[in-house]
């Protein structure tokens, strides 16, 4: 056992970063419980994890027992109790304060004292969550502590780790060697709002909102100037309709009342799409049209 002492990995929330993180716990060697109060996210979860595992071993990254064993390694839980003799527990659910906060609630009342509370939060305050764990079991706060993974898990090296006020050094320590023992690379930050990715990079996508909808340029001409001017691999136009439209816009709101300022809040043409319900890849439709295939 490495010095982080984890041999157990709770993840609350079976969507695609929910699953991803158990997926790459599971293939990193560790025991992954996987807890989601709908069923029908569980379930898709598990054919994403055939999926994608799969693939791998047809494209030779994994043997074809590995990935069975890597499947083995995932559990669904039934109960959020489940969760209780884990080391850590990593939370992906809705990016909302509000659930997140009611999760860590409950997260401190079902976990023992040396059970690390990690959220996958890419914008909301991890000093807030830890007072809400707090609240409901004191010193909770201590071993609450962002782990802001990136889509898609497996793929993607970085975690942002985010100390909130209360968040003791050693659970500091414990995560970074755990993302390395998942082959990430752990980065920390500081705890304000959006971090240091959403901070640079939604404003930036907010910007190519205002430019489109200021008829600088069309979205298609503003994504080629961006990746041929400035390497980027994917416009930011099509990259806010990967991430969600609807995403980008409550990160926006959540930088603006985090950081008191009203330069941050979303553009009006993101607004519009989001309440047309044009939300990007995940309804088809977004600042791009995908319903044609």
């Amino acid at each position: 056992m490495t010095e982080h002492g984890i041999t157990r990995v709770g993840v609350i929330g079976a969507g695609q970063m929910g699953g991803g993180i158990a997926q790459i716990a599971a293939t990193s060697g560790f025991q992954a419980i996987l807890y989601d109060e709908h069923g029908g996210a569980v379930d898709r979860c598990k054919a994403t994890h055939d999926k994608l595992l799969s693939r791998a071993d047809e494209k030779g990254k994994i043997s074809a027992e590995d990935a069975e064993a890597t499947k083995a390694r995932i559990t669904f839980a039934e109960d959020l109790n489940e969760l209780g003799d884990t080391q850590i527990v990593i939370e992906a659910v809705v990016e909302d304060a509000g659930v997140k906060c009611e999760v860590f609630n409950q997260l401190a009342r079902v976990t023992g004292e040396g059970t690390i509370l990690a959220s996958n939060t890419s914008s909301i305050s991890i000093t807030e969550i830890g007072a809400a764990a707090d609240a409901a079991h004191a010193g909770a706060a201590r071993r609450t502590i962002g782990m802001h993974f990136f889509y898609p898990v497996p793929v993607m090296q970085l975690v942002e780790v985010i100390n909130g006020l209360a968040t003791a050094p050693e659970v500091t320590g414990r995560v970074i060697e755990l993302a390395g023992s998942m082959g990430k690379t752990a980065v920390p930050a500081n705890d304000q709002a959006g971090f240091v990715s959403n901070r640079v990079l939604m404003p930036m996508i907010n910007e190519a909102f205002y430019a489109w909808m200021a008829g600088v340029a069309e979205p298609e001409h503003i994504d080629s100037i961006m990746k041929l001017g400035c390497n980027f691999p994917m416009g930011p136009l099509r990259l806010a309709d990967f991430i969600g439209l609807d995403t980008c816009a409550h990160i926006m709101d959540v930088l603006a009342e985090g950081l008191n300022s009203e330069r941050y809040r979303p553009c009006p043409k993101l607004r519009q799409l989001v309440t047309a319900g044009r939300l990007g890849n995940k309804t088809r439709w977004g600042v791009f049209d995908y319903r044609e295939g």
